[in-house]
């Protein structure tokens, strides 16, 4: 596996902040593992941790939002990141709002998307939630660089990765 780790520690993806609602719950985490998965039609995949409350409130969702920080706003990441919503409501001082079915956007974030769930799939201990994005936005004066991987290495995770 040391090869594999050595080709896994040279990648830098962008972080975003993946919440959901459902059942009267909220949830939110940062999220390391998503992408782009298809292009017509366009769909994007993000992978949630099974030990996640995010991953709980997901389950029972209908649709999620996805959000790009600035690396500006590691202390959104560090919330998000951090804390664990077993224990905290991370929504009780971040701006958002509701928008298509019921989905949580967080008003600071640099650009985000909902999007309706159309498949969840397996893939280790992380599930991935397919969507198929249905409304976005985001800030379009916001030029400086997004958060990354290497940027938020220094946030301890608010659930055990194992």
């Amino acid at each position: 596996m040391a090869g594999m780790d050595e080709f896994i520690d040279r990648l830098n993806p962008d972080m975003c902040v993946v919440t959901a609602a459902a059942g009267g719950a909220r949830a939110g985490c940062l999220v390391g593992f998503a992408s782009q998965c298809s292009m017509r039609p366009v769909r994007f995949v993000v992978w949630l941790s099974e030990l996640n409350h995010t991953f709980r409130v997901a389950r029972d969702a209908d649709v999620l939002a996805v959000h790009l920080l600035g690396r500006e706003q590691h202390g959104l990441a560090e919330l998000f990141g951090g804390r664990t919503g077993d224990r905290t409501d991370k929504f009780q001082d971040v701006r958002l709002r509701e928008a298509y079915g019921g989905a949580l956007v967080l008003e600071d974030a640099q650009a985000w998307f909902v999007g309706r769930i159309v498949t969840r799939v397996g893939g280790g201990d992380h599930i991935g939630f397919v969507l198929d994005p249905v409304e976005w936005g985001g800030h379009a004066d916001h030029e400086g660089p997004l958060l990354r991987l290497s940027d938020a290495l220094t946030i301890e995770p608010g659930h055990p990765a194992d």
